[in-house]
């Protein structure tokens, strides 16, 4: 059995649909600001020497941000949302990473330094003959 719409209720309905559509995009934003913290964390981790001392980590960082970015661009905000967030975390791991890296060579080197000194003061204390 067809059923027959009057102009007004077809009108109505298609307004209805609408608006579940326009709904339906707004309940999912584009995740721009979690795109920005996430640049902002791979600028960090690259300043910190991470391309340097943790290699891995930075291109995975990278990796997930120009996909976050891409997802952006294509208007597919869920992907987007957990790969800005991802690369925001592999960005901390690298400049973590770097930093950890950063503070073990120095303790090799006062490890080094501090045994110079030791040597040098045995030789100095020892009786010449």
């Amino acid at each position: 059995m067809l059923v027959q719409l009057s102009k007004l209720q077809r009108r109505a309905i298609a307004c209805a649909a609408m608006t579940f559509g326009l709904a339906a995009c707004a309940s999912t934003p584009i995740p721009n600001e979690k795109i920005a913290v996430a640049k902002a964390s791979v600028q960090r981790a690259e300043q910190s020497g991470a391309p340097e001392l943790a290699p891995v980590e930075m291109a995975t960082a990278r990796d997930k941000l120009a996909r976050a970015e891409k997802a952006a661009a294509d208007r597919n905000a869920e992907p987007a949302t957990e790969l800005a967030e991802q690369a925001n975390v592999d960005a901390q791991l690298a400049e973590a990473t770097a930093r950890q890296q950063r503070s073990h060579k120095a303790a090799v080197e006062f490890d080094a330094s501090m045994q110079a000194l030791r040597s040098e003061s045995l030789r100095s204390t020892q009786p010449t003959q």
